[in-house]
């Protein structure tokens, strides 16, 4: 599980927009990867327009905004365009990725017992390092809190 002050795995990344990356790829910049549950799901689509709409001065702030889930690219795609997404979203089929960060955890839904994705948000700093870590996140400002996290720890 990746705590504050951990170094992030340098793990293989696919991206929706098609074609492949790695963690690694991002050093020298700050990154912001949340970990959702599922595509197209009213807490899910939110939390990304969310993201969506703070873009612009994350993007300002010299932060990549990622959002993980263990959905399809093709499903991502879909989600993408029809939200209009201007980040890139991971798909994690295998949870390697989330095994890695420690976002899949025992869940209950209706009464039903399973493991998922719990919410999640890490900040990496340009050297590769969890700044700040969320979980589980409520929806609701926190796209906006992560902003003005990744602000006050810029300014440190």
């Amino acid at each position: 599980m990746t705590e504050s002050g951990d170094r992030v795995p340098d793990l293989p990344l696919q991206l929706a927009s098609g074609g492949n990356a790695t963690l690694g790829d991002y050093a020298g910049k700050w990154l912001v990867m949340y970990f959702y549950p599922k595509d197209a799901t009213p807490g899910c689509t939110t939390e990304g327009l969310d993201f969506n709409a703070l873009l612009p001065k994350f993007r300002r702030a010299g932060a990549v905004v990622l959002g993980v889930s263990k959905d399809s690219l093709k499903s991502h795609r879909s989600f993408c365009e029809k939200q209009g997404f201007k980040f890139d979203l991971v798909s994690d089929g295998e949870g390697a990725l989330c095994d890695a960060f420690g976002v899949i955890q025992p869940r209950k839904l209706y009464g039903r017992e399973f493991l998922g994705i719990v919410r999640s948000t890490f900040l990496i700093d340009p050297a590769g390092a969890v700044r700040r870590k969320w979980q589980p996140v409520k929806v609701s400002g926190h796209a906006q809190a992560v902003l003005e996290a990744l602000k006050a720890e810029q300014s440190e």
